[in-house]
């Protein structure tokens, strides 16, 4: 036995004993809830009995604490994602969401007032406005998208987006660089 995993299963015992007297329970008490000998549970928490599920699963009931709590396990890692922002120019910030290339790929952009400058290539965008106003020019047309808004296009159209004024503009960027759209997909509601 290595001894990261000896020294897990030494912990237990004091972990268990610790348990119990803070909820104020004698080894009698707790032997009527789970079913364990007084003497077994005695083992356990002095060390001299290795624990098994069969016995750490009743006592884990008993404490009502996850099974994990009593054997300390290891953590299974970081749940948490640490995304690197990029600056881009005259204080735009761009944070990629995705990192799957040949994919569609997500960003989360803020974008800083600049001019605007029509761009061809192949793809499909989609855009989410979270915040501010997003000015969109495709070829001839000229939109404003306000928060909650989405614009989806086909990026070999001449197109350009940006700040709608003066203030920054906060995005969720989708692009798809073989043509590739948006799943969902809206038309007009009725009224009526």
């Amino acid at each position: 036995m290595d001894a990261e995993l000896s020294e897990l299963l030494d912990g237990i015992g004091p972990r268990l004993r610790a348990l119990r007297r803070d909820r104020g329970l004698t080894l009698e008490v707790l032997a009527q809830d789970t079913g364990i000998s007084v003497s077994t549970l005695s083992r356990l928490e002095s060390g001299l009995r290795r624990p098994t599920l069969d016995l750490l699963i009743p006592l884990a009931r008993a404490h009502r604490v996850a099974l994990d709590q009593l054997v300390a396990a290891p953590a299974t890692g970081d749940p948490r994602v640490h995304l690197r922002p990029r600056s881009r120019e005259h204080g735009s910030v761009l944070v990629p969401l995705t990192q799957y290339p040949g994919r569609v790929q997500v960003f989360k952009q803020v974008l800083a007032h600049r001019e605007p400058r029509l761009v061809t290539h192949a793809g499909y965008e989609w855009l989410y406005v979270l915040a501010g106003e997003l000015r969109l020019i495709l070829g001839e047309r000229e939109v404003v998208l306000r928060p909650g808004e989405v614009a989806e296009f086909d990026t070999g159209e001449p197109h350009w987006f940006g700040p709608a004024g003066r203030e920054a503009v906060e995005i969720l960027h989708l692009f798809g660089p073989h043509g590739d759209q948006a799943v969902v997909r809206t038309g007009p509601t009725k009224n009526g």
